[in-house]
């Protein structure tokens, strides 16, 4: 069994891949971004995330959605995959779990603008759905951030069933 710091090098196309059974955000892996020069969007839907909850112990299941403007570096899907997954076991809060992510994200990226919504299955008949956003200081992805952040859920979903 590798080590945690073995599975940092773990890469697309490795013949096993290894499921961590305790956070770590060291699986995460980045890859050049080929066209700097353009604005746009990379989007992750990540239907299959479940962290534990640090009152009861129970699970969590949610939907997270990532969408960034990548600035020079790029996830490699399969590390944020391994790196989700690696909140399986992890006791947080709804709201805790997305700013976690919103922060190791900006952290490996630096990108122009990140943000990430948790859509969690409800428990006791209230579904919790964080958002939390970045924009780069000092450019206009951060004037961006602060628009999407004042005028976020100005007109809710609607939610047939989850």
């Amino acid at each position: 069994m590798r080590t945690t710091d073995e599975l940092s090098h773990l890469s697309l196309g490795e013949d096993q891949t290894i499921y961590v059974k305790e956070f770590t955000k060291s699986v995460l892996d980045t890859f050049e971004n080929k066209h700097p020069d353009v604005d746009y969007f990379v989007k992750f839907n990540c239907p299959e995330f479940t962290s534990l909850c640090p009152k009861t112990g129970q699970p969590d299941f949610a939907t997270i959605y990532i969408s960034y403007i990548p600035n020079i570096k790029m996830v490699e899907s399969k590390s944020l995959k391994l790196y989700l997954f690696s909140f399986r076991n992890q006791g947080e809060f709804h709201e805790d779990c997305i700013n976690t992510i919103v922060k190791d994200l900006v952290e490996l990226l630096d990108p122009r603008y990140l943000e990430v919504w948790g859509k969690f299955t409800p428990r006791g008949g209230i579904s919790i759905d964080p958002w939390v956003n970045y924009g780069k200081s000092g450019t206009r992805f951060a004037e961006m951030a602060e628009y999407r952040l004042q005028n976020h859920d100005m007109y809710p979903e609607r939610v047939d069933n989850r």
